[in-house]
């Protein structure tokens, strides 16, 4: 069922990109209705326009929050026209149709970036734009809708080869466009007011979207919905894949617990090396040996200016992505030299406020975990050594971001041996031990971090067995007291955070 255009009401925010349609509809002589500054526009083009307040015969009040709130000017969007009785109502109560509705919506979401002034961001709730626009939508048998710039060429397109006529499945996609549009709305500013408010239901609008190469696997289509953009510029290197974001997640939120250089190297998003220091290079050089086998391949992440020495260093070694705050030129010249190879300038520090997850019929959803240890009870044979703490509090936070069962093994602030992902924290002390050894890591003097509490002293045995000086832990067990006695028997620190990090 075709229609043509025979009239049309604009009335938008973003007026770049209007002028072509203006002109296009003018030229099919089309009637143009519009309101304050859309009107403005449209007549300094020379384009003739009716004003709204002409048809509704109610000016604009309230300082512009009543415009289009009206019965004329949503029985023209909503009458259908093959409906008798809506007929009689248009005749009677001289409503015009409109066949054509062009309205954007206040930059709610741009506003909220800009100001915490709650007064700005109220006048930026618009009411008459998504009214318009649901109405228009849902009459789309008759109406064609176009409620985002970013559709303006694909209208100026269809006026170019149909000449004003629009086909039900043409209307029928913008109107589903509309829809998506005003429900992305809708939850940014339900988002804002229930920032710190337990609500009953779980909303999420992400866009824009970019379509991905493939999902985990090459059978599974995927896709990424946000503003990457906002974290990220990319300065070289191929579209970045699922896996590669995932692991860029992973990356950027360990990453943001540093302040002081440091360098990680991710793989699946766990970390396989991670190295503090007075420098980059430093930091560079001690991550790789943490793990070099598995570097392989990885997510390098660091908090600090990429310069042409450490670049240089880092070009030895095969890697997907390298994400950094800051390049040297030369530094780029350098890592430019594989064009496959992903450089991301990093603009922000990444932090979520949440975390969720699609489980069995629903979704899980839960405070991110920002936080280190809740206490700190030295509960061994002696308080730890000012060196031991600072390994301890490192190795705390790289547990955190390991999968369940999850222990780390820490020396000078670098990651010696980690081990993730096992059904036994024994199993996992065992990886970790193993990983050291198989670098030649002197395990004396090195310090123990675990996601959960020891059920039974055994890791803890088997750690003073290795060499290691000092055990970090939640506590929490039944059996506390046997760890800590071998602690106490075996003069090794021990320290209890009251705070588990479990992964899954």
């Amino acid at each position: 069922m075709n229609r043509t255009i025979q009239s049309a009401l604009i009335s938008v925010f973003y007026k770049d990109g209007l002028e072509p349609i203006v002109r296009k509809l003018n030229d099919l002589g089309v009637t143009i209705y519009s309101t304050g500054g859309t009107q403005t526009f449209i007549e300094q083009l020379g384009v003739p326009c009716r004003s709204v307040e002409s048809v509704t015969s109610y000016p604009s009040i309230l300082g512009g929050r009543v415009k289009t709130l009206h019965p004329k000017v949503f029985g023209g969007i909503l009458a259908r026209r093959d409906f008798e009785e809506d007929q009689k109502h248009v005749a009677e109560y001289e409503i015009p149709f409109l066949d054509l509705v062009i309205v954007d919506l206040y930059p709610f979401e741009e506003t909220l970036k800009q100001t915490s002034e709650e007064k700005l961001i109220i006048e930026k709730v618009d009411i008459g734009g998504p009214s318009m626009i649901r109405a228009a939508a849902k009459n789309f048998k008759d109406v064609m809708v176009v409620a985002a710039k970013k559709d303006y060429a694909a209208l100026e397109q269809l006026l170019d080869e149909q000449k004003g006529e629009t086909t039900i499945e043409q209307r029928r996609a913008f109107a589903a466009k509309a829809f998506e549009v005003v429900a992305h709305y809708d939850v940014a500013i339900s988002d804002y007011f229930n920032a710190s408010v337990e609500t009953g239901s779980f909303q999420l609008s992400a866009a824009p979207k970019q379509s991905l190469r493939y999902g985990e696997n090459p059978h599974q289509a995927a896709a990424f919905y946000g503003n990457i953009d906002e974290l990220f510029e990319k300065l070289n290197g191929k579209e970045l894949s699922y896996n590669n974001l995932v692991d860029v997640d992973a990356a950027c939120q360990l990453i943001a617990e540093f302040s002081n250089p440091t360098f990680a190297i991710i793989k699946h998003t766990n970390v396989c090396g991670i190295a503090e220091r007075d420098n980059l290079l430093s930091a560079w050089e001690n991550a790789l040996a943490g793990d070099p086998e598995s570097a392989f391949g990885g997510v390098l992440i660091t908090n600090q200016t990429i310069t042409a020495e450490v670049a240089q260093k880092i070009s030895e070694l095969f890697f997907e992505i390298l994400a950094a705050p800051a390049f040297d030129e030369d530094a780029l010249q350098i890592l430019k030299s594989k064009k496959n190879r992903i450089l991301l300038q990093q603009k922000q520090s990444f932090t979520p406020a949440r975390e969720f997850k699609r489980i069995l019929n629903g979704v899980l959803v839960q405070e991110a975990d920002k936080t280190n240890y809740a206490a700190w009870k030295e509960s061994g044979a002696h308080e730890c050594s000012a060196a031991e703490k600072e390994d301890l509090t490192f190795a705390n936070i790289v547990c955190k971001h390991l999968k369940s069962n999850a222990i780390a093994l820490v020396k000078n602030k670098q990651l010696i041996g980690k081990g993730c992902g096992q059904t036994s924290r024994v199993d996992s002390l065992r990886q970790a031990l193993e990983k050291a050894r198989q670098f030649n890591f002197e395990l004396k003097g090195a310090v123990m971090a675990s996601d959960a509490f020891f059920p039974f002293d055994d890791c803890v045995r088997m750690a003073h067995e290795a060499g290691i000086t000092a055990v970090i832990h939640p506590g929490g067990s039944m059996r506390d007291n046997d760890s800590i006695q071998f602690a106490k028997e075996n003069g090794m620190a021990m320290v209890l955070t009251e705070t588990r990090h479990f992964k899954h």
